[in-house]
């Protein structure tokens, strides 16, 4: 419990005490917006890695040198935590935008931080806005800006992470159009951070994995037309393997 009232209260300190900072980091953008993107990015990359130093979890990471770092890339992982963004974000080597639902707009502050960060907000409801948003992400990796999606569309609550939910296909038009890599993404163990015994905030060893690269177009023509489902198997693949790995 202790953990999580010292989680909360730096959270809500950097959200107030940073509102000077958007003012300067909007005044730097009208200038150069690459500064704007890469120092905002940079601020909440910090603050992310001293709540993670704080819940105290033992984080093993397998292939990150499988992120490509001199081009945008579509991350596409399982979910089932919300640390799930910190333990990813917290280590994107450029510029990246994670793709949350629209409801997150509603919150003061933290709402300024995800549009500074290219964050894109999905309306599960209106299927027009989808097809924008996704047109968005795709301006963003020509742009240069990886995107992160959790295609499962939201947070698993099962007892473990197999079996993963159905990938949304839509997510995967992004990549399809514009041939960037796919980096899979597998977290196992990160439920046991908070959610599998909320409100405590427990010491865990969670495993995140980066798999190889997907390009689209070294794909057969059946799992181009299907990625999502040929995504989703890898990643199962790397999640049954750490999940004994763990165990262990």
């Amino acid at each position: 419990m202790f953990r999580f009232i010292v989680v909360a209260a730096v959270v809500v300190a950097f959200l107030i005490l940073s509102i000077p900072v958007l003012l300067v980091e909007w005044v730097i953008g009208k200038f150069n917006p690459y500064r704007k993107d890469i120092s905002s990015l940079r601020l909440v990359q910090w603050i992310f890695k001293v709540i993670l130093k704080i819940t105290g979890i033992e984080l093993e990471v397998i292939g990150e040198e499988n992120v490509p770092r001199d081009q945008a890339v579509l991350y596409i992982g399982n979910h089932r935590s919300f640390f799930d963004v910190l333990i990813t974000y917290a280590r994107c080597p450029g510029l990246t935008g994670y793709v949350a639902k629209k409801e997150m707009l509603k919150v003061p502050l933290l709402s300024s931080w995800m549009k500074y960060l290219h964050c894109q907000f999905l309306d599960r409801k209106d299927l027009k806005a989808g097809m924008q948003m996704i047109l968005s992400c795709i301006q963003n990796i020509k742009d240069g800006i990886s995107i992160c999606i959790f295609p499962e569309g939201t947070r698993s609550r099962g007892e473990t992470e197999l079996p993963l939910l159905t990938f949304h296909e839509g997510s995967f038009k992004i990549a399809q159009k514009t041939d960037c890599p796919i980096v899979p993404m597998a977290m196992v163990n990160t439920c046991e951070i908070f959610e599998a015994h909320f409100p405590r905030i427990k010491s865990t060893h969670v495993i995140l994995e980066y798999g190889t690269p997907i390009i689209p177009s070294d794909l057969s023509p059946e799992d181009k037309k299907h990625l999502g489902a040929y995504t989703k198997k890898i990643i199962e693949g790397m999640l049954e393997k750490n999940r004994e790995l763990l165990i262990k």
